[in-house]
């Protein structure tokens, strides 16, 4: 405890009286940054989401999202869909279509078995060997499909206007691969240090929060095993001010 320690004495040789002073003490820390800059994070998948402007076709968003050490989104269950169709994307006047409504492509594919009398086909997950268990319910077909295209890509419609939003109001398309849109990747959480560094598996690090004097060792996109460090109060000053980001730095503001 705080008090235990700013008030404790020992004898040091010669009877000198020594006091021991803590600047700060260990605290539980919450930590609320598990993704990087830019990213949405979810709780209950443990995943992070982005959604790039930028328009690409399907298997070039596809790349994008390998380089940011994700993948196009799936969704494993109506939750993680309802935690992405509330989301306020940052979409500015970059989007492919029209203001109250977007589409990204995401991670699934519709293969067409049947083109008689309509198209009939069902939807895969684009990614062999992952363990996502939700598909989309039919689609709506592109306007830019080619009759010569077995496979269409998912693009996944949304609207902007909270209201709508917030109902969960949404729309499944199968389009041209080769058509440009908007995209969202999804990544595992991952550590991000006090500087907004990105940390990989096994590393210390100090974690996003209040206290710069943590050292972690990220765990599967989490801080675990924590040591923190006190500081001595800085000698020959009176009133200092600690650097919130760096551990036992100091600037005294004495005249």
């Amino acid at each position: 405890g705080k008090e235990n320690v700013d008030s404790r004495h020992s004898r040091g040789r010669g009877g000198d009286t020594t006091r021991f002073h803590t600047v700060n003490v260990a605290q539980p820390v919450r930590f609320s940054r598990k993704c990087p800059t830019g990213w949405h994070h979810y709780e209950g998948t443990a995943s992070c989401y982005r959604v790039y402007l930028n328009g690409e076709n399907y298997w070039d968003a596809v790349q994008t999202c390998q380089r940011v050490n994700g993948s196009l989104a799936t969704f494993t269950a109506d939750q993680e869909l309802r935690f992405i169709l509330a989301q306020e994307w940052d979409l500015e006047e970059k989007t492919f279509v029209r203001k109250d409504q977007h589409r990204f492509w995401v991670g699934y594919q519709y293969v067409i078995t049947n083109r008689n009398h309509s198209l009939e086909g069902h939807w895969e997950v684009a990614y062999k060997g992952s363990s996502e268990v939700f598909l989309p319910p039919d689609p709506i077909f592109g306007t830019a499909m080619s009759e010569n295209e077995n496979v269409l890509c998912a693009q996944l419609q949304c609207f902007h206007f909270p209201t709508l939003r917030h109902h969960g109001l949404h729309s499944w398309y199968a389009e041209n691969c080769y058509e440009k849109s908007s995209f969202l990747c999804k990544r595992s959480q991952t550590c991000v240090d006090i500087k907004d560094n990105i940390v990989d598996e096994g590393y210390y690090f100090t974690p996003k929060g209040n206290d710069p004097c943590l050292s972690c060792t990220c765990h599967n996109g989490e801080p675990e095993m924590c040591v923190a460090a006190l500081c001595e109060r800085p000698q020959g000053c009176q009133q200092y001010r600690k650097d919130p980001k760096e551990c036992c730095k100091f600037t005294c503001l004495d005249p």
